[in-house]
Order: C-alpha cells, then structure tokens, then sequence
C-alpha cells in the first residue's frame, strides 16, 4: 500500500500583527506613565489600611527620614523658582540674593534640604555631588532657627492651592514628627496626607 505524503506547510510565521501590538502597548504605557521624581533620601514608609488617593497637582512634599532631616519639594517647576526667590528676599539680611542661575538649577530640583544660609554652596556643586548623603544636611525645625515654617509659608503664599503630604520614614522618632506638626500648627496649616503603603487586610 503506497505511502500518503502529506504535503508541507512553510513554518515562518508573519510577526506584523504582533509588532504593531507591541508598539501600540510601549506607545500607550509611555504615554500615559507617571515618573517618579528622584528624592534626596530613601524612605521606608509605614504600612496602613487608608486607600486615600493624593492628587497629582499642586503638591508639597515634606520628607523626613529616620535620622530627623526634613525635606521640603514642590511639584512644579515654576513654584520651585518662586519659592526660592521668595525665601531669598525673606533671608536678605543674612545671605546673598539668588541669581538666575542659581534660581534655574534650584527649579529643577524635585525636594531640597539644605539650610538656606548654605544654599549658594549648594547650588554649586555638581548635581552627582548634590545627591550625595554629605549634601543632604535637612532644613532646620528646631525652635530657635525653624526655616522649615518659612520655607511652607512662603509657598503657600506662590500657590494657595497647595495640598500637604508628610512622608516620614517608619524609624523616624515620634519627637521629630511631632516638632514638625507643631510648626505646620504654628503657620494654621492643619491639613496634610501622611504618605503610607497599603496594608494588607486579613478577613
């Protein structure tokens, strides 16, 4: 009995179909991607069971990391020139007027933590250098020098629509947290977002 030959099929498979999905997903994730901004310093956030969602806009970000630094970061460009400027106008008998220079590279920086009184040597520095932990020295919050109010008053004063986000590091001590409600306290700033992870709730 003869052998049925089963006649061959070519084995290339057309990719066209697969590519154009694979560039239309890279073009929407591109798109539609929030990136996030580089912090001066890592924080581990506590977990809790709040799904409050903080906006996207008009932001300021207080960040303080286990050792007490506080850092102070606004959302926007512009705000961050402003805000700078204003504060150099506040500190004028102490310190230098801030440039346009100096105002341009503050501007591009997501959140700072640098006494204003050492912000020119700051603004200096080469941005790997201003990464580095020797650079991140915190505003001030103590008593007798607490830069940390100025530096929310005066940005309230740019933007009134500012919203407050506190993230903290879960190891930071509760005398440092507490110093730096009673100064959002002190300027009647009552209201902020604690930034923390979601906590997984067991039924």
């Amino acid at each position: 009995m003869p052998k049925v030959k089963v006649p061959r099929k070519s084995t290339t498979v057309d990719m066209t179909a697969m590519c154009d999905v694979a560039f239309l997903l890279l073009t929407f994730f591109m798109l539609t991607s929030n990136f996030v901004a580089k912090e001066p310093i890592v924080v581990a956030i506590p977990a809790s069971v709040a799904e409050i969602k903080i906006p996207e806009r008009d932001i300021a970000t207080v960040l303080i990391d286990k050792d007490g630094k506080v850092f102070f970061g606004l959302d926007t460009q512009q705000d961050r020139k402003e805000l700078l400027k204003t504060l150099g106008l506040a500190y004028a008998a102490t310190i230098p007027a801030f440039d346009e220079k100096e105002l341009n590279e503050f501007s591009k920086i997501s959140s700072s933590g640098v006494p204003i009184e050492k912000m020119h040597a700051f603004l200096a520095l080469s941005p790997e250098k201003r990464d580095s932990k020797d650079a991140a020295l915190g505003i001030p919050t103590d008593s007798l020098n607490n830069q940390f109010s100025a530096w929310m008053k005066n940005a309230r004063k740019i933007n009134p629509k500012l919203r407050l986000a506190i993230k903290a590091d879960q190891q930071t001590p509760y005398k440092v947290i507490k110093r730096v409600m009673t100064s959002l306290q002190d300027i009647k700033e009552n209201r902020y977002n604690l930034i923390t992870s979601l906590k997984e709730v067991h039924k």
